[in-house]
């Protein structure tokens, strides 16, 4: 019988629990915190260079809005069905996207890791996987990426095709060699299929959200377009298995629940993505009390830590097999005191 395998911890974006997302600090930190994996998300600049950007709006995340040089930037887009306005990277070349500088997202919750605003420039994907591969030499082990491309169909109608760019750049950093290093995820599942047909080697993991349907589906479709919740079906899971290795989903999808008997945790939908042969992931564990349920939370400031403790226990006790997390350590110790509680229980991680 083989045992069961521990959930990854996936630095989500990094370490943004202690700097700002999509920088080199902020990766290097979840590293050296012993993350699994790393999770940029990829939008491109109007010369066709992948950077990492939550959002392809940077409005929130840079220091564009203050630069008299770029104000006439600013505009009003619609994309994948909502309407923004700020400034946006397909707007900026390379060159224009380098002068920014990063700053914390979230900076009323997260007031420490806003302290290192402005520190650090706006990475490329080039950049990213230069510094995991250094980094896998220095440590020894090797650290893999979970790259989200974002906002697929709209680049494709605006001229840039993120999956001819995306296969590009990884077959030239040598990032296409089959190794298990790679996963790369996305809303829209026609991007996956591309980047496979291209010959891209990875693990493809379908990102479903709890309502609304994928962009690339509506796009093409319409009204009639598919939803997110028909995927999730065991039906719809079985025929997703067929073009992808995995789904990754919000946290409140999990739904953990523990049996008052035996102790152990469980969940349908683990349940039923393993049961079509598909791996689960879940985003983000993220430990203060603005993001935890209600019975987690630990006074009345949204930016105190709750009981992430018990918080993430019940979501890596599910058997998912990876977590996507702001803070890699704590996700860390909640894993090793699940596993110090429940493995011999058989309730650790996903399939085998």
């Amino acid at each position: 019988m083989t045992s069961p395998r521990l959930p990854l911890v996936i630095g989500h974006r990094g370490a943004p629990g202690y700097r700002p997302e999509h920088t080199s600090p902020s990766y290097e930190l979840a590293i050296a915190l012993g993350a699994d994996a790393v999770e940029p998300d990829i939008v491109a600049s109007r010369d066709g260079i992948l950077v990492l950007r939550h959002e392809n709006e940077i409005s929130g995340t840079t220091d564009v809005a203050s630069r008299a040089e770029f104000a006439a930037r600013r505009t009003t887009k619609t994309i994948d069905g909502a309407r923004q306005t700020g400034w946006f990277t397909e707007d900026f070349s390379w060159a224009e996207l380098q002068t920014l500088r990063s700053r914390e997202r979230l900076p009323k919750i997260r007031q420490s890791s806003a302290s290192f605003d402005l520190q650090s420039p706006i990475m490329r994907l080039s950049d990213l996987l230069h510094l995991l591969d250094r980094a896998g030499d220095e440590s020894g082990r090797a650290i893999g990426l979970v790259a989200e491309i974002k906002h697929a169909t709209y680049f494709e109608s605006i001229g840039l095709s993120l999956d001819e760019l995306v296969a590009a750049e990884l077959t030239d950093a040598g990032w296409n060699s089959g190794d298990g290093r790679l996963t790369v995820e996305s809303f829209e599942k026609t991007v996956l299929d591309q980047l496979r047909g291209r010959g891209i080697r990875s693990k493809n993991v379908f990102l479903l959200e709890a309502a609304g349907s994928p962009p690339d589906l509506v796009a093409r479709f319409g009204s009639a377009a598919d939803s997110y919740a028909s995927f999730l079906t065991p039906d719809g899971l079985r025929m997703l298995r067929r073009d992808v290795e995995g789904i990754s989903v919000d946290r409140q999808m999990i739904r953990p629940r523990t049996n008052a008997e035996s102790g152990t945790v469980s969940s349908v939908l683990v349940d039923d993505a393993h049961a079509a042969g598909l791996e689960i992931y879940c985003w983000t564990l993220r430990p203060e009390n603005r993001f935890l349920d209600r019975a987690f939370r630990r006074g009345s400031d949204p930016s105190s830590f709750g009981d992430w403790q018990r918080d993430f226990a019940l979501v890596l006790a599910a058997g998912v097999d990876g977590v996507f997390a702001d803070h890699a350590d704590l996700a860390i110790a909640a894993r090793d005191a699940v596993v110090t509680s429940f493995s011999s229980r058989g309730t650790v991680g996903g399939s085998a």
